[in-house]
């Protein structure tokens, strides 16, 4: 298994994923080991985690949560710092050195930044090499062609995979609108989330400025996630100025980091709702936790979002959601509201019909509630384990 993060050491979805699934691939009686670009301790029992250094490097650390900066600490005691895509070489090269001596069955890549060693050790071995798609780069691009290097590195990969697994339908479409690559090639495989996994709430919310103003008969609206283009959230304050015109007593929660950081907080003093708007800045743990919590309704207004985790997560912390239509997530979740995200007057009227109607609020999260509660990673699992064996001859796994 290739990979490029792991939580607690993860910047975003992608670690969550992987880990979710590998832990639900671990109870197949499959042996997994799982090559990262950096070293750290994550904790993890159930699979073998290898960090992949180059000759002549002692350690690679991330830095911080930056997900584009790693630290390289020589064996002869200097540092460099490189950036994500001198990372990403050095990351193809190391894991060419690792399997040189590797008996395997296949190989399972997740994201571009991957599959470059995921092509060498198919020409190095001789190997399947099944190709993870969580993001494409159009997506990240917000629906533009994005990083040409990355869109080669794409292509090149999904023409020499042996199977490739999108975690929906909006990404499996998407694939094969940007590359031309044969649908049966192919297999969606959603991403879900472990009801038993969810950290439980603990002690009073750190939000005690939005539970003071709740009191008083303010609602709260909240986002979680990169401050990107990807993400839409530019569209999520212009809605959010509607919203203030129905209803002032409205509070709009942003949680997350990103290079639209200071934009966006422009942009809300721009449009005169600079009171009603608080940026927190990257979050975890109970701060993250809280932050899904203190919501009467979650907003997940992305321009592209392969899948989102966040809407799920917010239905655990017992908050209902609104997702763009233009999302994985609107494809498993039903008991939620739907808009496109360009629709920035619809999206306005359904944040404010849930602001003004709590019993409309408390039944969306009651039935999404009831799919929740169902969801597993186990289906999703079974399906890669049949890809598996659709693809390694001999023993079945």
């Amino acid at each position: 298994m290739l990979g490029w993060e792991l939580p607690p050491h993860n910047s975003g979805g992608l670690g969550t994923a992987c880990y979710q699934m590998c832990k639900a691939l671990s109870k197949k009686n499959l042996d997994i080991e799982f090559i990262l670009p950096y070293q750290a301790d994550h904790g993890i029992d159930f699979m073998e985690i290898t960090a992949a250094k180059p000759q002549g490097v002692a350690s690679v650390l991330r830095s911080g949560i930056a997900y584009d900066s790693y630290k390289y600490t020589l064996e002869d005691g200097t540092e460099q710092w490189l950036t994500i895509h001198d990372q990403q070489e050095l990351y193809e090269h190391a894991v060419a050195s690792l399997v040189v001596d590797k008996e395997f069955d296949i190989v399972h890549a997740h994201d571009w930044l991957t599959f470059r060693a995921a092509m060498r050790v198919k020409m190095m071995k001789n190997c399947p090499i099944i190709l993870h798609v969580h993001s494409l780069e159009s997506d990240r691009a917000g629906g533009q062609r994005g990083n040409p290097l990355v869109h080669e590195i794409e292509e090149t990969a999904f023409m020499m995979a042996d199977r490739i697994i999108a975690i929906s339908h909006h990404v499996k479409k998407t694939i094969i609108h940007d590359y031309d690559i044969p649908a049966d090639k192919i297999e969606v495989v959603h991403n879900s989330i472990e009801p038993s996994d969810i950290q439980p709430l603990d002690g009073d919310n750190v939000y005690r400025y939005l539970e003071s103003m709740q009191a008083i008969g303010y609602r709260v609206v909240v986002n979680v996630g990169r401050l990107t283009v990807q993400k839409g959230l530019p569209n999520l304050l212009r809605a959010a100025r509607a919203v203030i015109d129905h209803n002032p007593k409205t509070l709009f929660l942003i949680v997350g980091s990103g290079e639209q950081y200071y934009e966006l907080i422009d942009l809300a003093a721009d449009l005169g709702i600079g009171q009603n708007v608080l940026f927190t800045d990257f979050q975890r743990g109970k701060n993250l936790r809280d932050a899904f919590a203190i919501g009467d309704l979650f907003v997940m207004p992305s321009v592209s979002e392969p899948f989102g985790l966040t809407p799920l997560e917010a239905v655990s912390y017992g908050t209902a959601s609104l997702v763009s239509k233009q999302s994985g997530v609107s494809e498993v979740l039903q008991n939620c509201l739907k808009v496109d995200y360009w629709d920035i007057n619809e999206m306005a009227n359904q944040i404010t019909a849930v602001m003004q109607n709590d019993p409309l609020r408390d039944e969306l999260l009651l039935n999404a509630r009831v799919e929740y509660e169902r969801m597993s990673w186990d289906g999703a699992s079974d399906k890669i384990v049949d890809l598996y064996n659709q693809h390694t001859a001999g023993a079945t796994i």
